[in-house]
């Protein structure tokens, strides 16, 4: 059985994220690793943390740069960056990871034939937690550094900052999803698993409401974590 040295998995855990990226095009290539891993260790998730920590970095470095631009208080910045790896990544991970991980578990397995002898598998909830790191990355893409830099624009009065600010996470929440469905998708023993689409369409849905409703996310954030009316 092959056993990859933590430092390896540094070097693994941003190729991965690069394959990420390029996900609609290579229809997944970073859950090919997760074949591999099925194959050489007998689990479908990853056994190091590399891939969250370096999410988490990249989180907290992200964090910091809004609170650089926009705090002023080096003791509110620090729980700023705190509340969003928290809430924003690892509070909601676990949720998410569990909801899917019981989701799939109790309805979407292939049930095995009568008298079968195959292996029963199930989704272990490491690799419900890893499909949730996954998905997240094209989100800090999006949200924290496309986000940063548009800022000024996105969360200025008028349509057009409107427009902007919800099309971003509208992008960005169905990528979420997207990607989280290729997660389960690849696993050979579930079935059903185009369930994971469904938010995308609520999503598509709720989008123009909030338009017309006049409701800016990037505006609402700014002034949750930052207190300032913008």
């Amino acid at each position: 059985m092959l056993n990859i040295p933590f430092g390896k998995c540094f070097t693994y855990a941003p190729r991965q994220k690069l394959c990420i990226l390029h996900v609609e095009l290579s229809n997944g290539c970073s859950y090919q690793h997760t074949k591999y891993h099925k194959q050489t260790k007998n689990q479908w998730a990853r056994d190091d943390p590399a891939f969250v920590v370096i999410c988490s970095i990249l989180l907290m470095v992200a964090t910091l740069a809004y609170c650089a631009a926009y705090d002023h208080s080096a003791a509110h910045a620090v729980y700023v960056v705190i509340s969003v790896l928290l809430f924003h990544f690892l509070i909601t991970g676990v949720v998410i990871a569990t909801c899917c991980w019981f989701l799939t578990n109790s309805y979407l397995r292939e049930e095995a034939p009568f008298n079968s002898h195959v292996v029963e598998q199930r989704v272990e909830w490491l690799y419900a937690f890893d499909v949730h790191c996954n998905s997240f990355f094209p989100i800090f893409v999006l949200l924290y550094v496309i986000h940063y830099f548009l800022s000024p624009l996105l969360v200025a009065h008028g349509f057009i900052p409107l427009l902007l600010s919800n099309l971003l996470f509208m992008v960005a929440a169905s990528y979420y999803h997207y990607l989280n469905f290729l997660g389960y998708d690849v696993l050979p023993f579930l079935e059903r698993t185009t369930f994971f689409l469904y938010p995308i369409g609520a999503v598509i849905v709720l989008s123009p409401i909030l338009i017309l409703s006049g409701f800016n996310p990037s505006r609402y954030f700014m002034n949750l974590y930052f207190s300032q009316r913008l």
